[in-house]
């Protein structure tokens, strides 16, 4: 099957999407379909010169919708080359490239919308909603409404969206991400010896984006609720600042005299950060909206506990399977998760570790998210 992937941007840094296409892409094409990928980057970009994919840089958009003058012609000049095309994300103007490029067309094309559809966004920030609603009725509603199916990564995500406009059309299915095993295994003391503060301490370990909608805060709060019962215990902040917000963390962290460490590593990649997931007690994500968590399915993978909101969409398969805790998005609900895991005994633990490895390797394996998302792909779309 030739497969185009479109997406924004490449950009590790940038978060979940970039790494879900990175990591479907190149499963595929492990597995004999030919994948190429066109993104609004600059040809130059840095990750670009590491990726193993056929990418069609064409250049970064212009305004925070992303315009491209170069992505129509191209899709139009080149779409007819792939069996099926696969947009990444909604609200910029790649999904309305593709809508105009291949509605009613023999290529079908499909969405991932990556929990951009959840109502969280709405409640969150009314004033981007509501500009929203400008373009929804003649872009992204269509994009939705033609496309030959819309993909949920979860049953989560699928439900969460048809709450966030009313008029709303779409060819719903739940396909899942999931994550490559460790090629090898890593240790810990690459990792310890980069950040000795760690070392001797039950590593509570956060990774991700340092942003307010991940909840980072709300580890930082907890663990001034509980002085005695957090001694022993550090915290691990390991991401990316692209909102300014790591000097505001350091400063409360100050402020309520900690009596644990709490470490910012900035973003870890490779050989690091596997060794980070094996210094690890557990793995931390107090997430206000997380649509997946390919984070928490990485930690999963590396036989690391997960702890994490409700408002992690996979939460129900983490509990089910006993491969962590889950807890409410709030100060509350983030203090008693933590104070649950604490007093947990070692034997209790290690139970989980052996949970959390069979939780991935039933759900979450890349092999099996792959298998899903092509059987998906090889179906007929039903006219309407």
């Amino acid at each position: 099957m030739k497969i185009l992937q479109m997406v924004q941007t490449l950009d590790p840094s940038t978060g979940g999407v970039a790494t879900a296409v990175l990591s479907l892409s190149r499963a595929l094409a492990n597995g004999g379909h030919e994948v190429e990928v066109v993104a609004l980057d600059d040809p130059k970009a840095p990750w670009l010169r590491r990726s193993e994919l056929r990418v069609h840089a064409l250049g970064e958009g212009r305004t925070s919708y992303r315009f491209s003058g170069a992505l129509l012609p191209w899709l139009r000049q080149h779409g007819s080359r792939f069996d099926c095309v696969i947009v990444n994300g909604l609200w910029q103007y790649q999904g309305f490239a593709a809508w105009r490029a291949f509605a009613g067309s023999s290529v079908p094309y499909y969405v991932f919308p990556h929990g951009m559809l959840d109502p969280w966004f709405k409640r969150t920030f009314p004033l981007k909603h509501a500009k929203k609603w400008l373009y929804w009725p003649w872009a992204d509603y269509r994009v939705l409404r033609d496309a030959a199916a819309v993909i949920f990564t979860s049953e989560e995500e699928r439900l969460l969206a048809r709450s966030s406009f009313w008029l709303y059309r779409a060819r719903e299915r739940v396909s899942p991400l999931g994550a490559e095993k460790p090629l090898h295994t890593t240790t810990a003391e690459l990792f310890l010896s980069k950040f000795p503060a760690a070392r001797d301490t039950r590593v509570l370990l956060f990774l991700g984006r340092l942003h307010p909608k991940k909840g980072c805060d709300l580890l930082i709060e907890a663990l001034g609720q509980m002085p005695s019962e957090g001694a022993g215990v550090s915290l691990v902040l390991a991401g990316p600042d692209q909102v300014g917000w790591a000097d505001k963390l350091r400063g409360r962290a100050e402020a309520l005299k900690l009596r644990v460490p709490v470490i910012f590593t900035g973003m870890l990649e490779g050989e690091l950060k596997q060794s980070a997931f094996a210094a690890a007690d557990a793995f931390v994500l107090p997430s206000h909206q997380e649509n997946f968590g390919l984070a928490v399915v990485e930690a999963l993978a590396a036989g690391l506990p997960v702890l994490i909101s409700n408002r992690v969409n996979i939460w129900r398969e983490v509990e089910a399977d006993g491969a962590g805790m889950v807890g409410d998005d709030d100060l509350g609900g983030t203090t008693r998760l933590l104070q649950r895991w604490i007093s947990t005994s070692a034997a209790e633990r290690e139970r989980m570790r052996a949970d959390a490895r069979r939780c991935f390797d039933k759900r979450f394996e890349i092999g099996t998210a792959v298998a899903s998302l092509v059987a998906l792909l090889a179906e007929r779309p039903a006219s309407t």
